[in-house]
């Protein structure tokens, strides 16, 4: 993920080390984003964090699941458009949308 920086004018390039969320929108329609596939990465164990938060505990198996750098599979979209968008652990979040039909 890049993020530009404006008090230094620079753009600064970070790795999925960097990405505390990441989500899919698997029928993307270019009216509005609709989270369909939600993965946690983050390096300061968001496993805990979220058992914290929600104050329960987590099936660990499912975490499991969201907590990846590669998606589950999902069929082609209807509208030949996915939508991806990454949230860094500051808050930055950029959105990419992918022609896939």
């Amino acid at each position: 993920m890049d993020v530009f920086k404006p008090s230094t004018g620079e753009v600064v390039s970070g790795g999925p080390e960097d990405i505390a969320l990441w989500m899919i929108d698997t029928d993307y329609n270019e009216e509005s984003f609709f989270v369909r596939h939600a993965y946690f990465l983050g390096a300061n164990d968001p496993y805990k964090a979220l058992k914290t938060t929600l104050k329960a505990e987590i099936d660990e198996e499912a975490w499991t699941s969201l907590n990846s750098e590669v998606s589950r599979p999902f069929p082609k979209p209807e509208t030949g458009r996915i939508a991806v968008k990454v949230i860094n652990q500051f808050g930055d979040e950029v959105m990419k949308v992918f022609d896939i039909s």
